[in-house]
């Protein structure tokens, strides 16, 4: 890397590096280090009355308050802080000190990785410390870490800028901590889903994620190429179709944790890479899958919080079962006032026209309707609600209610005004999937890129037969994000989707070796702003002799410097063109 491409910080940072491996220390060494003990459970388990306790501890320096012959570090491991005493003469017992006076005191830094041997202990301020015995450099950081202070409860130096904290998660969860424990409680929730679906004896499978069609929900895929079968794949918009093959073969009860890809747009709650569950069950309806998924919700919401009740930005919600039920068509009756029953196409455009809604010719009933809902309805719903009963044309794969072929055996859970989970009494009529899914090509065909392509093998596996089955998918991010009271969905993703970081735009050396300048002085005048040729236009030549010779100096370049009137030479070559 050049020299000047970095700070001033990384460049002693890499200097206390080399002066490390002159001493013959490692900064990087291969072997074990036996850990034994971790920051909170040390402070968990000490008593003043116990025997004294030798621990094996490690992790990142996060701040140092450095003294005569003694100080003090915090140290912070994968559970916690601890702080630290450091004793020059016991960590140095022999003649030779370099290992405090020249390591500890001038070589290593706030985010380097030390490993401590010593014995817990309680100091005259009251505070739980290791006090060391030994010290073994484990890592050497080489950017150094936002210093975050907290004083009085007051946050001073965050690092809480949205842009730097997703892109850099590394360096977020290390300043951050409470980031940490949400993916933690992420992970709780997952841990608390799974076992009760296997309390239930049903088994997790796994399906492909590179798929010939992409089948079992309205969505736009991201299509690849597959070289050796020369076709073009598809990852996957949802796993339903391939479950339900499980469901054919004899399953009785089968769930995925699926990644899905939507090559759709991003916001504060969607990514284009999201994780889904799906569960289907034979022998059940939708009813007994709205039973099994609140009980399943207030189970997880105690599991991770210790309470049904979250609290997500101004609102209290309560996952305590029994939720609220309601018909798509009552809900859109009682929020707008109309009742769409038996309403065609044309008329549905005029209900939405009426409602201020924007539509387009490529909707049919089906999209009509959701987007009514979704504009009108949906963001009432705070508190669990399930919106059950959809009209057909919005649920191709879900079976005719059996009371009203209008309508389809389907429900969506809505949590905070957002869809959290989406579930059918599935279809399991082949000719009736068959024509569902021809009237989805028809949208296909009217420019409807989200609607569903009839998968033939699909239908072929519901033609030996699957028996009655209640399915249902929940969006995990979603629900972590309730979980755990967090508004947007990067909040829960460790690594979200981003636009490309955006980079200083530089020319290439030739350019300026076209206007006479020698490559070597090109990296630089860069470094002194210069990222351009076009930039040194009416630059002052006076100034930015001082600037250079100053470079050439402070990073020791040892480069013979330009003239003033080398320079003017530069400036005039560029205001000539």
């Amino acid at each position: 890397m050049n020299l000047l491409e970095l700070s001033e910080q990384e460049i002693v940072r890499r200097g206390s590096l080399e002066e490390m491996r002159k001493m013959g220390i490692d900064p990087y060494p291969a072997a074990l280090y036996p850990v034994d003990a971790y920051t909170t459970e040390i402070k968990e388990v000490f008593s003043d009355d116990a025997p004294r306790r030798e621990v094996c501890i490690a992790g990142r320096i996060m701040s140092r308050r450095i003294m005569g012959k003694a100080s003090f570090m915090e140290l912070q491991d994968s559970r916690g802080r601890i702080q630290v005493y450091i004793s020059r003469d016991e960590l140095c017992p022999d003649e030779n000190k370099d290992l405090y006076n020249i390591v500890f005191k001038k070589l290593l830094d706030i985010g380097d990785f030390v490993g401590v041997k010593g014995y817990v202990f309680r100091t005259q301020t009251g505070e739980i410390s290791v006090h060391a015995e030994s010290l073994t450099v484990l890592g050497k950081s080489l950017r150094p870490l936002p210093i975050v202070k907290v004083k009085d409860g007051v946050t001073y130096d965050a690092f809480d800028d949205p842009e730097l904290r997703y892109r850099r998660r590394y360096v977020d969860l290390v300043v951050n901590d409470k980031v940490k424990d949400i993916f933690i409680k992420r992970t709780k929730v997952f841990n608390s889903m799974r076992g009760y679906f296997n309390e239930h004896g049903y088994m997790e499978v796994e399906t492909p994620i590179l798929q010939s069609i992409p089948g079992g929900a309205a969505a736009r895929p991201f299509i690849t190429h597959h070289n050796a079968l020369d076709i073009p794949l598809y990852l996957r918009i949802a796993d339903e179709l391939y479950l339900k093959r499980l469901i054919v073969g004899g399953f009785e009860g089968v769930y995925e944790f699926s990644k899905n890809f939507r090559n759709e747009g991003m916001d504060r709650t969607h990514n284009p890479e999201f994780t889904c569950m799906e569960i289907y069950v034979a022998y059940k309806d939708y009813n007994w899958m709205m039973d099994f998924t609140e009980k399943m919700l207030e189970r997880i919401c105690l599991d991770v919080n210790g309470t049904t009740e979250v609290k997500v930005g101004d609102n209290v919600i309560s996952f305590k079962a029994p939720f609220k039920r309601i018909t798509m068509i009552d809900s859109i009756k009682e929020h707008t006032g109309i009742d769409i029953t038996g309403m065609d196409e044309v008329q549905l455009r005029e209900v939405a026209g009426k409602l201020g809604i924007e539509v387009d010719e490529t909707m049919g009933k089906g999209k009509l309707i959701d987007e009514i809902f979704g504009e009108k309805c949906e963001g009432n719903y705070i508190q669990p609600t399930f919106i059950i009963d959809y009209p057909i044309e919005m649920s191709p794969l879900t079976k005719r209610h059996r009371n009203n072929p209008e309508l389809t055996e389907r429900f969506e859970l809505m949590v905070n005004g957002k869809e959290l989970a989406n579930a059918y009494s599935e279809l399991n009529d082949p000719i009736d999937q068959y024509e569902r899914f021809v009237e989805q090509m028809r949208l296909a065909e009217k420019g409807d890129d989200e609607a569903m392509i009839i998968d033939k093998d699909f239908i072929r596996a519901l033609e030996y037969g699957m028996p009655p089955t209640s399915g249902m998918g929940i969006g995990m991010d979603r629900l972590v994000m309730l979980m755990t009271g967090q508004t947007t969905i990067q909040e829960v993703l460790l690594f979200p989707q981003m636009r490309p970081e955006k980079t200083q735009a530089r020319d290439k050396a030739e350019a300026y070796t076209a206007i006479g300048v020698p490559e070597e002085w090109v990296a630089p005048l860069q470094k002194a702003g210069f990222m351009t040729v076009g930039q040194l236009a009416g630059a002052n030549p006076g100034k930015l002799f001082q600037d250079l010779c100053g470079l050439n100096k402070k990073f020791k370049l040892e480069l013979k410097n330009p003239t003033q009137d080398d320079i003017k030479a530069w400036i005039a070559a560029v205001e000539e063109k």
